[in-house]
């Protein structure tokens, strides 16, 4: 496995100070930021390190960011691009559909082939609802990203914080039994999933047993940790909204079990590229505590990820 990290959290981080960082400090590679330049709704959202629609339309400034990456000896693991493009409001949604479908041709361009995204969720509507709704978006994406062989790694986070997602979520790939149905609309070896332990914990899943029923499924992993705060959990119950009983951590802060993650993940032969990715509010203070924070979770990993 490569270790690196998503890049959202050096927000104010030119492209180029990106990669200084990552190789200047033993990163193998990044996951890299791309959304549309324009204000962020949420946390860690509206970061664009690498302009999608640019790369497609200068192709220098494409050469420029594959041979910066490469002159550096960092490789780029995936375009990041995590809005809903099922939101109710279908405007919204459609825009970012359309960024999206430039990400992914961005993506093909680059020569990365691999986009992490969510799959969406209208959160007025019930599951069944929203898995028509997944055909309906997605077919046109799946088949994009066919013809030009680019990967679609799914992550796993419900996107259920705080009252603004509230109720379900705006991530409708959440679950082993929702990713079995989602699959069974969309069946292209193009869609899997960017596994994040931490999701799971504070859903009361197992977090280690979905690997193995999804192994060729795991396109690209993540590492991050979350907090469970039992003496909360036990006054507001797990209808609360999530951050009322837990928080995200750097990894090793939290707990999920890194040595069963990673033991489970060379187990099934994953042997692809996996990404710190830091959302600890303890570590966001200062540039300085954010740099602390992919360092520290770095030298953690070391001891699992060589």
């Amino acid at each position: 496995m490569k270790l690196g990290f998503i890049t959202s959290i050096l927000e104010d981080f030119t492209y180029e100070e990106m990669i200084d960082f990552a190789s200047e400090h033993g990163f193998e590679c990044v996951e890299v930021a791309s959304w549309k330049k324009e204000k962020a709704e949420r946390r860690y959202a509206g970061v664009s390190h690498i302009d999608a629609e640019r790369v497609l339309g200068d192709d220098s400034y494409a050469a420029h960011i594959s041979g910066y990456a490469k002159e550096k000896n960092v490789e780029i693991s995936a375009l990041a691009y995590y809005p809903n493009v099922m939101d109710a409001d279908r405007n919204k949604g459609e825009a970012a559909v359309e960024h999206l479908k430039n990400v992914i041709l961005a993506s093909a361009k680059l020569n990365v082939n691999m986009v992490t995204t969510f799959i969406g969720r209208d959160q007025t509507k019930t599951v069944e609802e929203n898995l028509l709704l997944v055909k309906k978006v997605w077919e046109p994406v799946i088949r994009l990203a066919e013809e030009n062989g680019v990967k679609i790694a799914i992550e796993n986070c419900p996107m259920l914080f705080g009252p603004d997602q509230w109720p379900g979520g705006q991530n409708l790939m959440m679950t082993p039994a929702v990713w079995r149905k989602v699959f069974e609309i969309l069946d292209s070896d193009c869609l899997g999933i960017n596994y994040d332990p931490s999701h799971f914990v504070w859903q009361m899943i197992d977090p280690i047993r979905p690997i193995y029923e999804f192994k060729d499924k795991i396109f690209h992993v993540h590492y991050k940790d979350i907090k469970l705060y039992p003496e909360r959990l036990n006054d507001c119950g797990i209808m609360a909204y999530p951050l009322d009983f837990m928080s995200p951590k750097i990894p090793g802060l939290g707990d999920v079990d890194w040595g069963r993650y990673v033991s489970a993940l060379t187990d099934i032969g994953y042997n692809g590229y996996s990404c710190i990715e830091i959302e600890d509010k303890a570590f966001e203070s200062s540039r300085e505590m954010i740099e602390k924070a992919l360092v520290l979770s770095q030298r953690y990993l070391r001891q699992y990820v060589i």
